[in-house]
Order: C-alpha cells, then sequence, then structure tokens
C-alpha cells in the first residue's frame, strides 16, 4: 500500500467518525436518551447509544496518528522536531481560540479539549512505545484516583447538562483536565494510543488484520466484563458502579479500553477499504470513495458546521432538546442523514476549487 493510500484510509476513517459523531450530538441536541425505552426503534436506539462517546474517540486515535506519523520524519531531525513543535503549538492555541468561541452556542464542544491534547502530546512523540503505553495507563488509573477523591459533579447540572461555572478560571481548568465533556485526563490518553499505533506498519494487512482483530475481541470483553460487574454490582452506589460502565461519562477504565478497541477497528477496516478501492478505481467511483474522504479533510469545518448550519436548523425548525418532547433515535437519525447528504454536496463542489475546508485553509495561513 503507498503512502497516499494509507493517508486516504485515515481520511475515510475521519468520515466514518464524522458520520458517527453528528448521529450522535444530534441525538443529544434533540434531548432523545440514546438507548432508552420509547425514545425510538430498539435498532435506532441501540445503533447511536452504542456509538456515544465512541465516534470522539476515533477522532481524538486518529489525531493523534496523524500527529505521530508527522514525527516519524522528524526521527534524527532536530530542526524539524522543533518545526514540529512550534507549528503543533501554535495550531493547539488556533484551535483554542475556535474551540472557545464554540463553546459559546455548544457546551459539548471538543475543539478546546484538542488543543490541549496536541500542545502536551507533541512531547511525547519522542517517547518510547513502553513509555507511551506506561503513560496511558498512569492517566486511566489516574482518573480513577481522581473521582474518588475530587467531586465530580462540581459545576454540572446533570438534568440540563450544562455546566454552570465553565467561565471562571477554577470552572474551566476544572473542566478542562477532571470533569469536563472530553478531560485531558484521561482523554489524552486516546491521543497518545494514535501516537503508538502510528508506529506500526498500517500499510500491511496483516497488521490491519491483528488490529480489527484486537480491536473486536477487546470490545467484546470490556462490555461482557461491564454488564457482569454491573449486575454483580446492582443495588451498591453510584460511584461503585460507575467503576463499571462503558459510558462517556465518566471516563472510567472500561469506557477507555472500548473507545481505543473501537478506534482500532474503524482505523483497520478503512485501511483495508482504502487499499481495496485503490486497486479498483470503477469501484471506488459506485461507492463514492473518493467523495467520503475529500470530506474527511475538512472534519474541522464540518464539526463547526454541524454545530452552526445543523443544530441551528433544528432550533429553527423547533426540534432541540425542550422544543420538542415527542422526538426520538429516529428523528434524529434521518435529521443527520439530511445534514450528511447536505454536507456532500457542499463538499462534492467546494472539492472543485480547494483541496482544503475554510477553517483548515484558515489554520494553515495563520500558523504557516
Amino acid at each position: 500500500m503507498t503512502t497516499t493510500t494509507r493517508l486516504e484510509g485515515l481520511d475515510f476513517a475521519r468520515f466514518i467518525a464524522f458520520v458517527g459523531m453528528v448521529l450522535v450530538n444530534f441525538t443529544v441536541a434533540m434531548g432523545v436518551e440514546a438507548g432508552a425505552e420509547g425514545q425510538g426503534s430498539f435498532l435506532a436506539t441501540s445503533f447511536v447509544g452504542g456509538l456515544e462517546g465512541r465516534a470522539a474517540a476515533t477522532f481524538v486515535v486518529l489525531a493523534g496518528i496523524g500527529l505521530g506519523l508527522a514525527a516519524n520524519k522528524a526521527v534524527n531531525n532536530s530542526k524539524f522536531n522543533d518545526q514540529l513543535i512550534w507549528l503543533t503549538t501554535k495550531r493547539a492555541l488556533f484551535l483554542l481560540v475556535i474551540g472557545l468561541l464554540n463553546s459559546l452556542i455548544f457546551d459539548a464542544d471538543i475543539l478546546h479539549y484538542y488543543a490541549l491534547y496536541f500542545f502536551f502530546g507533541v512531547f511525547f512523540t519522542r517517547m518510547s512505545s513502553s513509555g507511551l503505553i506506561f503513560s496511558i495507563i498512569i492517566l486511566i488509573i489516574g482518573f480513577v484516583i481522581m473521582l474518588f477523591t475530587l467531586d465530580y459533579d462540581v459545576g454540572w447540572d446533570w438534568k440540563t447538562y450544562t455546566y454552570k461555572n465553565f467561565w471562571t478560571l477554577e470552572g474551566f481548568i476544572t473542566n478542562l483536565f477532571f470533569n469536563g465533556w472530553h478531560p485531558v485526563i484521561p482523554w489524552l490518553a486516546f491521543f497518545l494510543f494514535g501516537i503508538l499505533l502510528s508506529r506500526l506498519s498500517l500499510d500491511q494487512v496483516q497488521t490491519q488484520l491483528q488490529l480489527f482483530t484486537f480491536g473486536l475481541i477487546a470490545l467484546l470483553t470490556v462490555e461482557g466484563l461491564s454488564l457482569f460487574t454491573l449486575a454483580l454490582l446492582s443495588g451498591v452506589e453510584q460511584d461503585l458502579l460507575d467503576i463499571a460502565t462503558t459510558e462517556p461519562l465518566p471516563p472510567m477504565p472500561f469506557y477507555m479500553i472500548a473507545g481505543m478497541a473501537s478506534a482500532c477497528m474503524v482505523l483497520a477496516f478503512s485501511l483495508w477499504v482504502s487499499s481495496l478501492f485503490a486497486k479498483s478505481p470503477r469501484l471506488s467511483k459506485i461507492f463514492g470513495f473518493k467523495l467520503s474522504t475529500q470530506i474527511g479533510r475538512q472534519t474541522l469545518t464540518l464539526y463547526v458546521a454541524h454545530i452552526l448550519f445543523g443544530m441551528g436548523t433544528l432550533e429553527y425548525l423547533g426540534l432541540l432538546d425542550g422544543q420538542n418532547a415527542s422526538g426520538t433515535t429516529d428523528d434524529a437519525i434521518i435529521a443527520s442523514g439530511i445534514f450528511i447528504f447536505a454536507t456532500g454536496l457542499y463538499v462534492w463542489a467546494y472539492s472543485k476549487f480547494f483541496t482544503r475546508g475554510p477553517i483548515e485553509n484558515l489554520m494553515r495561513l495563520i500558523t504557516r
């Protein structure tokens, strides 16, 4: 597999994660509890419920892979390594600003967390693989210790899923590192996992098969252990039940493992599909693979767009949480499908003139 094919595989993986992210965020924005009885068909609620927290985790792992691949070029080249650190720091600042602006209208913004993943992550790129594994374990265990020594509920209004003290210094730091939607501890572990994966021979079919198999086994194992442990701990305090959850809030060990496992499966599948379509251009055209990868290259722009235009349209139609009490997961899936279709039309037209999205181009212009 060529390097180009590998990069297209990563773009396709970003496309898959983007679709999952839109489904989850639209479901949350419409006030639908995925997986809850009476909230839609069993298939729809189970599908979206299974995506919660996984699409975002996959995005972070893919971001780590991207930085890791760039850092691999800097081996034995201190000048390039210094340039990478400086460039990554500038892009982290850009993401922080965009993310904070986005947080004014969307509480669950991930971009300002991304800024910290990149800022800290770039200093791990020269760490040994064993050091990365150790750091990942420390981050996961560290969060568990923090959960039982600090107040995880501070700042939260769980009825409305809003964070009251976000714009205070103490609240912002607490949210960013501990009890936010995607806190640096332990979510940085996903980014470091991506750096670790970037060192594998991702071009090799055998590696892809091993990644998918590992991911599937790990996912089934932690889901099974979670169900067993929750049944075993039935009736105990909620803090103890949190230990066994695979839900993203709070991000406990089972969830972190499940997120990494899901990312491995998406990555392996995407790389395999990319190599398959590279050998069959006609098949690639029929299934719209090129358009999918073009969407994958604009996920930063499209992330902002799905909030401004996607959720903005839902609000205009009276479909957001609090406006429509009868919304179901099926409605959220339909709304997501319409938005993704519109996204495809936009990217198809836009890509005839530009290779990168508007915000990607702006970031490149400002930080180059």
